[in-house]
């Protein structure tokens, strides 16, 4: 029977281990923070494994123990187990249940304040060289990506060269979203009127998918990008490509962009034969443009219902 109850526990353990095994599997073959293509995730993909296995240390005792006890205390005839009615404090047992949980708290809340401190999304702690710099608009249901020291923008495609700090700004023109490019960096919210700011470094070239990760409608499946890391000479080219192609963003252009469209309604409204499929390309009319998004929320009183991207007002949805 101990050979059994043994080999039940064993096969648990198995079990779980290969549960997390072919998740993280899973996770490895898509866009994920444990397929890492830069140092942030690669933290991130760290400190995980590192509190899975502190966790482990009492889980798996646990696992191997309820059983070892149901069956060393069971009721039967012929038992062996002692018997001791009055018993009820063991200094040493207190001892092991409460102090191993305690030390592993300790060291997960040090490690967790450590990369918590290293991982500031405010911070640029990888990479010497100037950032580039990226304004985020987030709109219904689409991110726009603003380059203001090259004169362009893009929706559907965010380059940006390879070991090299990208340093964003983001805001949006609509609800609250989330932003999030899980290989490269970790999820923030950006708010309309309101900047957060996030710094990312890719360490290769590398295409990987980013998203809005905060309901927002029905087009919430499809506001998603393509993040392409690049060498800085294809870097480079992909900047002249953009300003080739691209139309201009003037305030017509804007407002259509605004407008409560998916990524394939957008496309079709905007996008021209010499841009890609999925991505439209843009040359900037006005320099500023993301801090006239933003100060448009500033006025001290509420905005029109008709400068309000996401309103009926503003412009109907496409096919309504």
């Amino acid at each position: 029977m101990t050979t059994n109850i043994t080999s039940l526990v064993a096969n648990v353990v198995l079990v779980a281990l290969g549960i997390l095994v072919a998740s993280t599997q899973m996770a490895a073959a898509g866009d994920s923070f444990m397929d890492p293509q830069g140092p942030i995730a690669a933290v991130q993909k760290t400190h995980l494994l590192r509190a899975t296995a502190l966790i482990l240390i009492a889980v798996i005792p646990v696992l191997v123990l309820v059983p070892l006890i149901a069956l060393r205390y069971r009721r039967r005839k012929g038992g062996n187990a002692a018997y001791r009615p009055d018993w009820d404090f063991s200094a040493r047992l207190e001892m092991l249940m409460w102090g191993v949980p305690v030390v592993i708290v300790a060291i997960l809340s040090f490690y967790l304040w450590k990369t918590t401190y290293r991982l500031d999304p405010y911070s640029a702690p990888f990479g010497d060289e100037p950032a580039v710099q990226v304004q985020v608009v987030g709109l219904d249901w689409k991110w726009l990506f603003i380059y203001p020291d090259l004169g362009i923008a893009t929706v559907g495609e965010l380059g940006i060269p390879t070991k090299q700090q990208i340093a964003m700004t983001l805001t949006t023109d609509t609800v609250m979203q989330s932003f999030m490019i899980p290989a490269l960096a970790g999820q923030i919210y950006a708010m309309p009127g309101m900047t957060t700011k996030l710094h990312l470094v890719a360490d290769q070239p590398e295409v990987m998918q980013g998203e809005n990760t905060q309901y927002n409608g029905r087009g919430f499946t499809k506001q998603k990008f393509e993040t392409l890391a690049m060498d800085p000479d294809d870097f480079k080219a992909w900047v002249n490509k953009v300003r080739q192609d691209g139309i201009v963003l003037d305030a017509e252009a804007y407002k259509t962009l605004a407008m409560r469209t998916d990524r394939d309604e957008v496309q079709a409204a905007l996008g021209t034969p010499e841009m890609p499929d999925r991505a439209l390309y843009f040359k900037l009319d006005d320099g500023d443009l993301f801090h006239t998004i933003l100060h448009r929320y500033h006025g001290g009183k509420a905005l029109p219902l008709d400068q309000q991207p996401g309103t009926v007002a503003y412009g109907q949805e496409v096919g309504q």
